[in-house]
């Protein structure tokens, strides 16, 4: 199975200011959004039923409705969290997997980055980069809706001197 990563770019360029109304909707919203855009690219879900496993999402809840109305196990910490969804790639051998890098200039279009705008070691938003340019990955993002955005986000309000960047290559074969 193969990564298409101009599906997931034009998902996320179709949807970045707005909702999908075939998922749920998040208050914070960043790896729903980058989790639609991967599944979009065709990469495989595993691990249902654990929440705390794996990467996945069903089609259990109710199209249209707002989050506090689904049940909880109709999705995995992974597809909505962005810490979780940085832990799975950093870890996950099948499936959707992903190699992490150090530049981001080894990125391209499909990939992901995590930001800890602390420095603290807590991940706290997730994009997915949309195209580069000389070297730099531009991305789109929800919570905040993103389009075309410098990967630096160094003109964000959650911008602070101590941000680490986490950079994600989604492997092109899933196994």
């Amino acid at each position: 199975m193969y990564y298409d990563r101009d599906a997931a770019v034009q998902y996320a360029k179709t949807w970045w200011n707005s909702f999908n109304p075939n998922y749920p909707v998040f208050t914070v919203d960043c790896t729903n959004f980058v989790s639609q855009a991967l599944r979009a690219g065709g990469a495989p879900m595993s691990g249902y039923p654990n929440r705390g496993k794996g990467w996945w999402i069903t089609d259990g809840w109710k199209a249209g409705a707002r989050e506090y109305h689904y049940p909880r196990e109709t999705w995995s910490y992974s597809w909505s969290v962005a810490h979780s969804l940085r832990w799975y790639l950093e870890s996950a051998k099948t499936g959707l997997t992903a190699k992490r890098v150090y530049s981001p200039s080894e990125l391209e279009p499909g990939d992901v980055i995590f930001y800890d705008f602390q420095g603290d070691g807590v991940i706290d938003h997730s994009v997915i980069v949309t195209s580069v340019f000389d070297g730099v990955p531009y991305v789109h993002a929800h919570t905040g809706p993103s389009a075309n955005r410098h990967y630096d986000y160094s003109d964000s309000y959650a911008y602070t001197p101590n941000i680490q960047y986490y950079f994600f290559k989604i492997d092109d074969i899933f196994y």
